[in-house]
C-alpha cells in the first residue's frame, strides 16, 4: 500500500513539470517604446511626460528627481527581459532620461 501511495504521489508531484505543458508569456511593467521617448522635451512638466509615458512603476518617495519605468518579459518559461527607463527631473521639470531597451518589444 505505501508503495502505491509513493507511486501515485510521485506521478502527480511530476506532472507539475510535465514536457509538453502550455506555459504562458509573462510581461509586467510599462511598456514604453523608443518612439515615445523621442516625443520628450527638456522643461516638460511631470505631469505631461506621465500623460506620455504612463504612471512610472516606481517612485522614491525621498528623492522626487527621478521615476522609473520598468517592463519585463518572460516568454513561456524562459529567460526574463528587462527594459529600464529612468526619467531625471530638475525640480517638476523634465530634464533627461537613462534608457536601456530591449531590441523589440514583445508585447501582445
Amino acid at each position: 500500500m505505501q508503495k502505491l501511495t509513493a507511486l501515485i504521489l510521485t506521478l502527480v508531484l511530476s506532472g507539475c513539470a510535465f514536457p509538453g505543458v502550455y506555459k504562458i508569456n509573462v510581461q509586467q511593467g510599462n511598456i514604453v517604446t523608443d518612439e515615445e521617448l523621442t516625443k520628450l522635451n527638456e522643461g516638460m512638466p511631470r505631469s505631461q511626460v506621465q500623460a506620455l509615458l504612463g504612471s512610472p512603476l516606481m517612485l522614491n518617495p525621498v528623492d522626487r528627481s527621478r521615476e522609473y519605468y520598468v517592463y519585463t518579459f518572460q516568454r513561456r518559461g524562459g529567460d526574463i527581459e528587462e527594459q529600464r527607463i529612468i526619467v531625471y527631473y530638475d525640480g517638476d521639470r523634465y530634464s533627461h532620461y537613462e534608457a536601456q531597451l530591449l531590441e523589440e518589444t514583445p508585447a501582445y
